[in-house]
């Protein structure tokens, strides 16, 4: 019996993975890393931070040419979600298109996210 290929928690647009390489080559540390944490008035907010090494549970996915550490606890929040870089006239900033996203506050920096429904 062969099993299905397993999804990709996230991925990177190309912008994104472009601007992720620019700062990792310009000295920061070798990862990303994604999660979530709640906080914020609809409840959680994402999580983006550079990392020298994996986390004993973190979930490695390559994308892009780049290494992304995905916090254990954000696996079924963050699952086929795309992470772009967005630049306007008046901030520059990633952002999430989450499928699992039901809700966000008002000015942005807060979401609500309903874990993926995983088919058995």
């Amino acid at each position: 019996m062969s099993r299905r290929p397993r999804p990709k928690i996230v991925t990177l647009t190309e912008t994104a993975a472009d601007r992720v390489k620019a700062i990792i080559a310009a000295g920061q540390k070798p990862y990303l890393r994604v999660g979530v944490v709640n906080g914020g008035c609809a409840g959680m907010e994402y999580l983006l931070e550079y990392a020298d090494a994996p986390d004993a549970l973190d979930e490695l996915v390559e994308d892009q040419g780049v290494q992304i550490l995905v916090k254990a606890d954000a696996i079924l929040f963050l699952l086929g979600s795309t992470i772009d870089y967005e630049t306007t006239r008046l901030a520059s900033r990633f952002v999430f298109r989450n499928p699992n996203q039901t809700d966000a506050c008002g000015c942005g920096e807060s979401v609500t996210i309903e874990p993926a429904k995983i088919d058995g």
